[in-house]
């Protein structure tokens, strides 16, 4: 296991040093420059960019990032979101907020899925299975921002029930309230793909020998369900539950900028809009980070559901 994991980490850290050095060249090689500012007189643009030696050749300027980074662990400052703050410092700020938004949505998401999936597989063919089976459809079919701009004008602007943009100034219990409608449109996909997945593999698990012995025995439908079906169904879910954080991770990209959420995924499309290059770069590895422990994760969790499977076993283990 030991050796796996180190194998694992390994290849995780070859990943980020290409991701890492593709998005340098192609953010340097994008046309004008972070220091481009009607604001600007052209002496102090001259003066900022030989600062920050954007005159040098890119290979240079890349093997200066990369000295930076791996002797002094500094990834460069904000030119443009804000300016000469270091840009960890910046994605620090707003790392709370996208992750509190993506743990409200997983921690909703699992219960309801889960319920909805075991519902559709007992009632098979029946009135519950078909409804809860559309609803699914439509949730996956529907992106997540579009279920948020529907939320935002019938639950936000119509009733005034919540707020339409994120109260980043109020108090907790403010800030909580306004988190309702980001949180549930950000619930609706993984709690369908859930209850999805979690049927197919019920139904099937429903007819293996086990269960039919268990059924010849007396055993109550739903005892079959909790005590047998139920935890021989989760090792097929586990590539499609723990990556759910990803993927909501993903869809919260767009629904921080619907809400006015100051949180990490807004600074995406903000960085590569404004130009601010080293707070690109940051934020795209922070995101493939993610991205990267979450398959590490995934793997890791065959073997302490089912000890049965090993990883990075030889042929004659």
């Amino acid at each position: 296991m030991l050796q796996y994991i180190l194998k694992r980490l390994g290849m995780m850290l070859l990943t980020l040093f290409v991701i890492v050095t593709l998005a340098f060249f192609v953010i340097r090689w994008m046309p004008g420059s972070p220091f481009d500012d009607p604001d600007y007189s052209p002496d102090l643009v001259r003066m900022l960019e030989e600062k920050y030696r954007l005159h040098d050749p890119i290979p240079v300027q890349y093997a200066a990032f990369l000295k930076n980074i791996v002797t002094e662990g500094f990834w460069g400052v904000s030119f443009k979101i804000e300016p000469m703050v270091p840009v960890w410092e910046v994605i620090r700020e707003r790392i709370p907020v996208t992750l509190g938004l993506n743990f409200l949505s997983l921690l909703l998401s699992f219960p309801l899925g889960l319920a909805a999936g075991m519902l559709a597989a007992l009632h098979r063919s029946k009135l519950p299975d078909y409804l809860i089976s559309l609803l699914v459809i439509l949730f996956i079919s529907v992106p997540s921002f579009v279920i948020a701009s529907v939320l935002q004008y019938f639950l936000g602007y119509q009733t005034h029930a919540f707020p339409i943009i994120y109260q980043s100034l109020g108090s907790f219990p403010e800030r909580l309230h306004s988190l309702v409608l980001p949180v549930l449109a950000l619930t609706f996909y993984p709690v369908a793909t859930l209850c999805r997945y979690l049927r197919g593999e019920l139904l099937e698990t429903f007819s293996a020998d086990f269960l039919l012995l268990a059924r010849a025995k007396g055993l109550r439908k739903g005892r079959i369900l909790l005590h047998h079906a139920f935890p021989n169904s989760l090792i097929p879910l586990m590539p499609v539950i723990v990556p759910m954080f990803t993927g909501i991770l993903s869809g919260s990209l767009v629904v921080e900028r619907i809400f006015g959420i100051p949180g990490v995924g807004g600074l995406v499309t903000q960085s590569i809009q404004a130009g601010d290059h080293f707070l690109t770069i940051a934020v795209l590895f922070f995101y493939a980070l993610i991205n990267l422990m979450t398959v590490l994760i995934t793997d890791l969790s065959y073997g302490f559901i089912d000890p049965r499977i090993r990883l990075g076993g030889g042929k004659n283990d």
